[in-house]
């Protein structure tokens, strides 16, 4: 697998491209916390649908090649990863409701769902590598918080392919239960067209009514939600 070489000074190659590997998981190993799993979560930013997690332990000597940040991925290159990672590692998902990230609110409900998909993982991890600045709460096992840790850690890299995957195949349903919406076009993000359709129709049940272009503009205009 290619190594990933950091910048002496990363502060001032922010664009810097990075390739993640397999370093934070050997040093977790070398301190005896086995398995680690990394953890990352999709759907922070849309105005509706569920921000879904996913927790992953790789098996070390049979990493999929080509395992990088889902957004440096096309829709092609995350399907086929996404069904090798199924088939080579262990792989859980939680998700998190549109009602439930309106009443805890997103941070909360992101760190919760990364929490369920380690707790639903078939092997226990010992140690868990969660992509971001916070590391869930109510793990079992040690947690390490790992910023920008798509770009860094494979584990964290095949958990957000796997997590956003899913995310856009369960938006992709939504938009044939809701096709007023095209959910299977932006995945719940506020497009022009999205904003549009909530004007023309109103929200309906996936949409998140606690984000502030709804709460601040969108509900003024679009008058009661649907059932």
């Amino acid at each position: 697998m290619k190594k990933r070489t950091p910048p002496d000074s990363p502060g001032l190659f922010p664009d810097l491209p990075l390739v993640p590997d397999f370093s934070l998981e050997n040093r977790a190993r070398k301190r005896l916390l086995w398995p680690v799993a990394g953890t990352d979560e999709a759907g922070r930013g849309p105005l509706a649908g569920p921000v879904v997690a996913a927790a992953v332990i790789l098996d070390p000597k049979r990493i999929p090649e080509g395992l990088n940040d889902s957004k440096k991925l096309s829709a092609a290159q995350r399907e086929v990863l996404y069904e090798r990672i199924l088939s080579l590692a262990t792989v859980s998902i939680a998700s998190s409701s549109p009602k439930r990230i309106d009443i805890i609110d997103i941070r909360k409900a992101s760190l919760d769902a990364m929490r369920r998909a380690v707790a639903g993982l078939g092997l226990e991890a010992r140690h868990v590598l969660a992509d971001g600045r916070d590391v869930p709460m109510g793990l079992t096992c040690t947690g390490e918080a790992v910023v920008k840790g798509d770009a860094r850690s494979v584990s964290i890299a095949a958990a957000s392919i796997i997590a956003k995957v899913m995310r856009d195949r369960m938006m992709v349903r939504a938009g044939i239960v809701y096709p007023d919406y095209g959910f299977e076009v932006h995945a719940g993000y506020g497009t022009d067209r999205h904003r549009t359709a909530l004007v023309t129709h109103g929200p309906c049940p996936l949409h998140r009514m606690s984000f502030r272009p709804l709460k601040a503009t969108v509900i003024d205009e679009a008058g009661p939600q649907r059932d």
